[in-house]
């Protein structure tokens, strides 16, 4: 079993096409009606990511066995709305959906200083459409995403041909660091960074912490950028929370400089605290905490 992220998600061309057409044909509520059956799918024949899936809802969420299962289920159909959200936002649909916001003050703060800002998020929920929040912050927002740029290329060009044009910068992690002048140069034109700090790649720097009341690994990258910079640093999350609303969560981080631990114990307990809320929306379909491997070593 894969124990950590392997840097690619799941997916073909023609799912994301047989979604597509069914959206702009049918509207989203065929899209989603599809993925009834996407999910049971991958329920039976996606054993890596049901198996790690499982585990979190049986030991982390404390859940029946049956309830386990059904959360399984349903959280491989969560998630696949939120790609189709994400796809028919970006084309053009969002007056379709609804959002709250929480904390959006504290980013417009983090704007007026006139430094740019860190913003911390990670794979719950549907932060990919945070960008289309943005557009009505009181100050103007430009996005920069911290990216390893891993996904399959064939995905990534039919999605770029059907919807509207980023307005987001893509920062790429380089293997010489050059992306930390990237970084700097952003925020010294005040735009927004955004990384995601839970997914730690084989071979890279990490650092330790508990989540959930177990030990993970995460990435050093994001926390020590993130404690050595000046600016404001954020925790953001974008949750769904009916069919067709979502709703935007920012908090401050408050953690001193340089003090990288401190600021990761601080992002575990606001992850944990949005997945106390939103169960469903753990979307780490992978061991995230190595307790498959090690039972299967013993």
């Amino acid at each position: 079993m894969a124990t950590e992220w392997q840097g690619k998600s799941r997916g073909t061309v023609l799912g994301y096409k047989i979604f597509v057409f069914s959206m702009k044909t049918f509207g989203i509520s065929s899209a989603y009606f599809i993925l009834y059956f996407v999910a049971f799918y991958f329920c039976l024949f996606s054993s890596d990511s049901t198996r790690a899936s499982y585990y979190y809802f049986r030991k982390k969420r404390n859940y029946s066995l049956l309830k386990s299962y059904i959360s399984v289920y349903k959280s491989y159909y969560v998630f696949g709305q939120t790609i189709i959200d994400k796809v028919a936002i970006s084309s053009g649909l969002r007056d379709k959906f609804t959002y709250d916001f929480d904390g959006v003050e504290l980013l417009n703060e983090a704007l007026k200083q006139k430094k740019g800002g860190i913003l911390i998020s990670a794979h719950v929920g549907n932060f990919e459409i945070a960008e289309h929040f943005f557009g009505d912050l009181e100050e103007s927002a430009s996005i920069s995403i911290l990216t390893t740029d891993a996904e399959h290329s064939a995905i990534k060009e039919y999605l770029e041909s059907i919807t509207e044009k980023p307005k987001v910068k893509l920062i790429l992690i380089q293997e010489d660091l050059s992306h930390i002048f990237e970084i700097n140069a952003a925020l010294a034109r005040n735009e927004l960074v955004v990384i995601t700090g839970d997914r730690y790649i084989k071979g890279s720097k990490y650092l330790t912490q508990d989540l959930l009341g177990e030990p993970a690994k995460f990435p050093a990258g994001p926390f020590m950028i993130a404690s050595r910079l000046k600016v404001p640093v954020l925790f953001v999350y974008v949750m769904k929370e009916s069919k067709k609303h979502y709703h935007l969560y920012t908090r401050k981080a408050q953690a001193k400089h340089r003090d990288a631990q401190a600021l990761l114990e601080e992002y575990t307990q606001s992850v944990s605290w949005m997945l106390s809320k939103y169960p469903l929306q753990w979307f780490n379909y992978f061991d995230f905490w190595n307790s498959l491997e090690e039972k299967e070593a013993k």
